[in-house]
Order: structure tokens, then C-alpha cells, then sequence
């Protein structure tokens, strides 16, 4: 079989630094042509020394005017650019495969073009499909081009969902949590939580704003979202369930009462192997799951009084229009001002209700729609604080 050409949109990144070590696992499967990456410049230059891609982006005209004279140093002929045309540029270059892992909704309008150019998706970052998932997904099937989760749910319920061709025989597909790391905190107590304890996720090593995501439940309503999107299946039918374990990733249940449920270790390359490899499958490198060793799996309602994120957010994604990119924007901005200390955790979904009930909603045409309400939201927020 013959490499796989990848190209990575956010590879200093947790997603982008773990695809990157399964293809230094399997160097005979995969080959990097494109990487992209925000700040982090020392690591980029690290990377490609090892992997020596063919074009390169990164957010700032400074850095990327250090990377060409790094590879003019190094004798490496790479392509480099910065800001929005770098990330296209990446998107524009034909591969069998673009790993979307960067934060928020920057990734919208790349994904978009790449679609467009008829590059295969591998998506981690679940903001393409809450804010402009109508959109993608009509365009992904317009291209026929397909999108391969890389969230260990979703991937999980694509690989039990996969089994049958018929969405009229699922009776429900529940999304398993782990509640983060407030699940027994009283609520009482929340007023106590820091930024320090925010980010310290229970059973996944993820970055800073997935972290806060996950400690204050967003995380899943978006994930609830993305579902819908993916797998064409209407909200009544899809369920969360606090799983503290984490094995569990997803459970897909048929109209005859048959539950499908798919386990694997709490490690993101798992995930990512299988958007790697998709619709193939090769013998892992990694360690396996062991189901001797597991004690007790354990399963409990959402508490949305605690935790009312989660409701909020899925109630955007039934009412369509602007309310999903609304939602996004508005909380991306308040968990960037949440890790810069400037409010508190219980200040988080207090002020992401008001802005989704303030904002005057209608239903975005294209692309550009979505950017601007992404970007009219950040502002106000940021003008605002």
C-alpha cells in the first residue's frame, strides 16, 4: 500500500503532536506534506527538521519570516506562510488527507475550501460543524467528499453506526461523558474553582480551552451538535450519559432493543489511527485495553442544573439559524477570558446565556455569514470586559 499524504492544520497542537507520533510509528504509511501551527514556533521547527514537509503555515508574518531563513539554514526548499492565505495555501495543496486540529472557528473557511478542492477531512475540531455544519456537510456531500471524525465519540459511533446503512433502524446514540473534574464537586463549592483546577481533566490530557470545555460540559453539548450534523440523526435521538470510566466512548441502539457500544483505552490515538487509516484498519503500535483490568463501568444522568451548559448548548443546535455559531463564538470568547482570569467559572455560562439571548438572529447564507457573527460576537465580548 502505498503513503498516505497528510497534511496537519494545527500540528504543535494535542491532536497535531499525537497524529505526528503515529506517523513516526509507522513511517511506511504516511507522509507529511503540510503543517500548520499557531505560536509555538520552537516545536515547529522541530518538526520540520523530522518530517520535513513541503508547505508550512503560521499565524504571524515575524514567525514566518524566521521559519524561511530557519530552512534557508537547513538547505529545505518548504513553502512558507502565515495568517489566513498560509492556512488556504495548506488547503489548496492536494493530499489524501487533511488532519483539521486547530482551535475554534479559524478552522471553518479552510475546511471549506478543502472540501471545495475535494481533500478528505479528518476533523478534531468540533466548531466546523457547530457553527457552520449545514453548510459543511452540504457541501461535503455535494464533493462527495467525506468527513472523518477524530473525536474519540464520534469516531466510536461511526465505527458501531458503520454496521448498518439505515438511520431508520437507530433508535437513540448516546455520547458518553466523563463529567469532568467537578462531577462531585457541590455546587456550592463552584464558586471556589480556579483556572489551575479547571484544567485538570480527569482522564484525558487535552489542551486548555477543550479543558474548560469539558469542566463546564460544553464540550459535550457541542459534541451532541456535531453528531447531529455527522450522522444525519434528528436531537430527540441523541443522549448523553456520564461515564466516569472513560472506556465506554459511545453506545448506538437499534430499534429492536440491541445495544452496539464501542470501548478502547483513553488514548486520542486510537481515534486518530482510525481517521488515519479510514475505511482501512492496520495492527496497533499502541497499548491495548484490557477488560480484566477494568472493575466496574458506571453510568449516570447529566446534571443540568449544575452543569446547564449542556442543555444550553443543545437547545442552539435545535433552533438552527445563527443560535450554534452564536453559542460557539460567544463561549470561546468567555472561556479565553475565564483562562485569563478576568471572570470567574460561574461567570462563564451566566454570560454566554445573555449574549445567545441578546443577539438578533437570523439564518446564515454562507460561510462568510458565519465569520461574521463569529467575529461580531468576539468583538463585542472583548470590547465589552
Amino acid at each position: 500500500m502505498k503513503q498516505k499524504n497528510i497534511s496537519i492544520l494545527g500540528s504543535t497542537g494535542s491532536i497535531g503532536k499525537q497524529t505526528l507520533d503515529i506517523v513516526k510509528h509507522y513511517p511506511e504509511s504516511y507522509s507529511i506534506i503540510g503543517l500548520s501551527a499557531g505560536k509555538n514556533i520552537t516545536l515547529l521547527k522541530n518538526q520540520i527538521l523530522e518530517f520535513k514537509p513541503k508547505v508550512v503555515s503560521v499565524t504571524d508574518e515575524e514567525d514566518a519570516i524566521e521559519l524561511d531563513r530557519f530552512c534557508n539554514q537547513h538547505n529545505l526548499n518548504i513553502q512558507i506562510g502565515f495568517s489566513h492565505e498560509g492556512l488556504e495555501t495548506i488547503c489548496h495543496t492536494q493530499v489524501d488527507l487533511l488532519i483539521v486540529a486547530i482551535v475554534g472557528t479559524t478552522a471553518i473557511k479552510p475546511t471549506y475550501i478543502a472540501i471545495k478542492n475535494h481533500i478528505p477531512i479528518a476533523l478534531a475540531c468540533k466548531e466546523v460543524l457547530v457553527s457552520a455544519g449545514d453548510l459543511i456537510t452540504e457541501l461535503a456531500a455535494k464533493e462527495n467528499v467525506p468527513i472523518i471524525p477524530i473525536d474519540s465519540e464520534h469516531a466510536a459511533t461511526q465505527q458501531c453506526f458503520s454496521t448498518q446503512s439505515n438511520n431508520t433502524i437507530i433508535e437513540s446514540i448516546t455520547l458518553t461523558a466523563s463529567g469532568g473534574p467537578f462531577w462531585t464537586l457541590p455546587s456550592n463549592e463552584f464558586k471556589t474553582i480556579t483556572k489551575e483546577k479547571a484544567l485538570q481533566h480527569p482522564t484525558w490530557s487535552m489542551g486548555n480551552k477543550i479543558s474548560i470545555d469539558s469542566a463546564t460540559m460544553v464540550n459535550k453539548g457541542l459534541e451532541i451538535i456535531e453528531a447531529h450534523h455527522l450522522f444525519n440523526i434528528e436531537y430527540n435521538k441523541l443522549k448523553v450519559s456520564i461515564h466516569r470510566q472513560s472506556i465506554i466512548h459511545a453506545l448506538v441502539e437499534f430499534i429492536d432493543g440491541n445495544i452496539l457500544a464501542h470501548l478502547s483505552p483513553t488514548d486520542m490515538r486510537f481515534p486518530i489511527q482510525y481517521a488515519l487509516d479510514y475505511p482501512h484498519k492496520k495492527p496497533t503500535k499502541f497499548k491495548r485495553l484490557d477488560i480484566h483490568k477494568l472493575s466496574g463501568l458506571t453510568f449516570e444522568e447529566p446534571d443540568s442544573k449544575r452543569f446547564p451548559l449542556l442543555d444550553i448548548a443543545i437547545e442552539a443546535g435545535k433552533r438552527k439559524g445563527s443560535y450554534p455559531a452564536v453559542f460557539n463564538a460567544a463561549n470561546e470568547a468567555i472561556v479565553s477570558l475565564f483562562l485569563q482570569e478576568k471572570i470567574t467559572f460561574l461567570d462563564i455560562h451566566k454570560k454566554i446565556e445573555t449574549i445567545l439571548n441578546n443577539f438578533n438572529h437570523y439564518t446564515p447564507k454562507n460561510i462568510d455569514d458565519i465569520i461574521t457573527i463569529d467575529s461580531t460576537i468576539k468583538h463585542d465580548i472583548f470590547q465589552t470586559t
